[in-house]
């Protein structure tokens, strides 16, 4: 009897312990059912395109963008869909440049993409220091520190990348090989490629100060893109302070003897008349140049402030265009503005692509820029001339007074967007409905008419975001497929203007989306639309890797990318992550990418965006690979040192992959 009553007893138990579990996952089920029952939109993947052109080669990546014409592009072919799987890291080489979030200075951005030149690899890192290294081995040939150089107290900045040039006969003399960089402070250095050493015949002592020239309003300029290289000529864009002020300092391009640094011409976006009340439509991205045709295109920005524009009513339509200018002498040749009176910080983030397109027989030269909208534009790049139909589209305008906006903006019917542009109440996501319900008061709370909404007093939902949709690095081109593949993200947020008061002018807060908006009667407050657990409101996929034919125009396919972790948790696959950075394309069909938050390195097939391979690199690879060739192998090599915007994840990793020397 005792026996039977310890067996009942025990059966009780487990019983009892089965029924709280199914209780348990119930009650889960039921609180996670918005994620668990959610399914992101399906893509059907289109036949793979066949080869449509023949290209140079392109097996060297001496310039940021692959080359000088862009694209993020390499005719090399040793890593193949079959074999890519064999990579394996060969080389790390650590700066020991980086700072974690919470140091006094904030955190580090590791952003370059490397290039190969003169038999040796070249990168920057966030505190203003150049290194050379043995491509084959990592082993570094010299490193200079740009502050350390010219006695300046050293700081934190971006940096993503550094530009090369050579004398047409080298006779061994130093500098007739150039490293060219900019800084956060504006400076355009000349270092000997050989040596690490400044060139001391360009500007003083081996630099030229840029905040020195008339740049006609407030505030520094600074660079964080590699300059164009021309000819002769250095071609240098800059950065100013978004949002800060309305007079910020004016956009100016300038082309610079390389080996003098003495300025040639002068191109300035903003209008004469407006120099003093408005400024910025500044290239902070990378420019292209067309070495044949001998014309450098620029994706220009939004005039200061970027969110109002109740002070700059003139026309302005060098801003927010692609531009293309005379390289020799800066006149412009022809523009196409691509977003009228900006209200949304929609800056043209990147490279303009170039590539000549077949079309029934006709080779037409084009050049491909993407935007932070989700929309590509495809332009004659000889003429300005869209070569897919756009339209002038009525959109919402806005209830600022003072304010007066475009009623129309330019929305091309071809290529399909490569990112999401809109949404409804009804897709308003969370991880639980508690946090789908908060998602829905704050969407309730703000104003919203899709696409292009202006920012308000009541705070106006902004998608895409400031951060794209598409951003600085996101695209890459085969020119041989004639096809474009874009890391796109998917997240939102709300921007509002608060009437200036005492918070402004004691100095406040600011940050990326808080903004004083001096000589305006408003500041600007903002957050990313996302749940109280820190996930987008936004539905998934966050973060996607899309392939455009652009030839038709239409989406060949569309998969996630990467996943995001909180604590705990991790998404699905399914779900994508945010990040920055972009894809780089072989000829062979391979498509790297890092741009996520997850700390992986993948690669894709060009022809249906299956995953092919990933590796796990020491943080996020917020940076645009490439690949060269050296010592009969191929390498790509991706920086992975996270950013202080979106991860904790920091470090200072340059890290280079290959397949083995002798396949296992």
């Amino acid at each position: 009897m005792q026996v039977e009553f310890s067996c009942s007893r025990q059966s009780g138990r487990a019983r009892t312990f089965w029924l709280v579990l199914l209780a348990i996952i119930v009650v889960l089920a039921v609180l996670f059912w918005p994620s668990l029952s959610y399914s992101p939109r399906q893509f059907e993947v289109q036949p793979p395109v066949p080869l449509r052109a023949s290209v140079p080669d392109r097996t060297s990546w001496s310039a940021t963008g692959g080359g000088l014409g862009g694209g993020q592009y390499s005719s090399l072919s040793r890593i193949t869909p079959e074999n890519v799987g064999w990579l394996q890291t060969v080389w790390t080489h650590r700066s020991g440049d980086f700072a974690p979030a919470d140091a006094p200075q904030g955190g580090t951005s590791f952003e370059p993409t490397a290039i190969v030149a003169n038999d040796t690899l070249y990168y920057c890192t966030p505190f203003n220091r150049v290194f050379a290294l043995d491509p084959v081995t990592g082993e570094e040939r010299w490193v200079i520190d740009l502050y350390a150089a010219t006695n300046t107290e050293r700081d934190i900045g971006t940096c993503r990348g550094v530009s090369y040039w050579e004398a047409g006969a080298p006779m061994g003399a130093p500098c007739e090989k150039r490293i060219v960089k900019g800084d956060m402070l504006g400076r355009v250095f000349a270092i000997d490629a050989d040596s690490g050493k400044l060139c001391e015949d360009f500007g003083t002592g081996g630099y030229v100060d840029l905040n020195t020239m008339e740049n006609y309003g407030r505030g520094p300029v600074a660079m964080t893109s590699p300059p164009s290289i021309y000819r002769d000529l250095v071609i240098v864009g800059s950065l100013v302070p978004d949002n800060a002020h309305t007079d910020t300092a004016d956009g100016i391009v300038r082309a610079l003897d390389v080996r003098t640094g003495r300025e040639v011409w002068n191109f300035n976006p903003i209008p004469e008349a407006l120099r003093t009340i408005t400024g910025g439509s500044n290239v902070w991205s990378l420019t292209s140049v067309d070495i044949a045709n001998g014309i450098v295109y620029l994706p220009t920005t939004s005039p200061s402030v970027d969110v109002y524009g109740g002070h700059r009513t003139a026309e302005m339509p060098l801003a927010n265009a692609v531009v293309a200018l005379n390289a020799d002498t800066g006149a412009v040749l022809w523009h196409y503005q691509i977003i009228h009176h900006d209200l949304f910080d929609y800056d043209l983030p990147a490279q303009p692509m170039l590539i000549d397109l077949q079309r029934d027989g006709t080779t037409i030269p084009a050049v491909v820029q993407i935007t932070k909208t989700g929309f590509a534009y495809v332009l004659n790049r000889l003429t300005g001339e869209p070569l897919f139909p756009i339209d002038e589209q009525p959109v919402p305008q806005s209830d600022i007074e003072g304010e007066v906006s475009s009623p129309t903006q330019p929305i091309p019917r071809l290529p399909e967007p490569f990112a999401r542009q809109s949404m409804t109440r009804d897709e308003v996501f969370g991880l639980t409905w508690f946090d789908r319900a908060a998602c829905r008061d704050m969407f309730d709370a703000t104003r919203y008419e899709g696409p292009f909404t202006p920012a308000s007093l009541k705070g106006s939902l902004i998608i895409p975001s400031m951060a794209g949709g598409g951003s600085w690095g996101a695209a890459a081109l085969d020119p041989a497929r004639q096809v474009l593949i874009v890391r796109a993200q998917n997240v939102g947020t709300i921007m509002r203007l608060v009437p200036a008061g005492k918070v402004r002018e004691e100095g406040g807060r600011f940050d990326f989306l808080n903004r004083p908006l001096w000589g305006t009667p408003y500041r600007l407050t903002g957050e990313v639309f996302m749940s109280p657990l820190g996930i987008p409101c936004l539905p998934p996929p966050w973060g996607e890797l899309t392939a455009l034919d652009l030839v038709t125009g239409r989406t060949l396919w569309r998969v996630p990318l990467g996943y995001v972790r909180r604590g705990y948790f991790r998404s699905p696959s399914r779900w994508g992550s945010p990040g920055f950075g972009g894809p780089m394309v072989t000829a062979s069909g391979v498509v790297f990418v890092g741009a996520t938050f997850d700390s992986r390195f993948r690669a894709f097939h060009i022809d249906d965006g299956r995953i092919l391979w990933e590796a796990k690199v020491p943080a996020p690879a917020i940076a645009v690979p490439m690949t060269y060739e050296a010592g009969g192998r191929q390498f790509v090599v991706i920086a992975a040192g996270g950013t202080a915007y979106g991860d904790d994840q920091i470090a200072d990793a340059l890290v280079a992959f290959a397949l083995p020397a002798t396949k296992p």
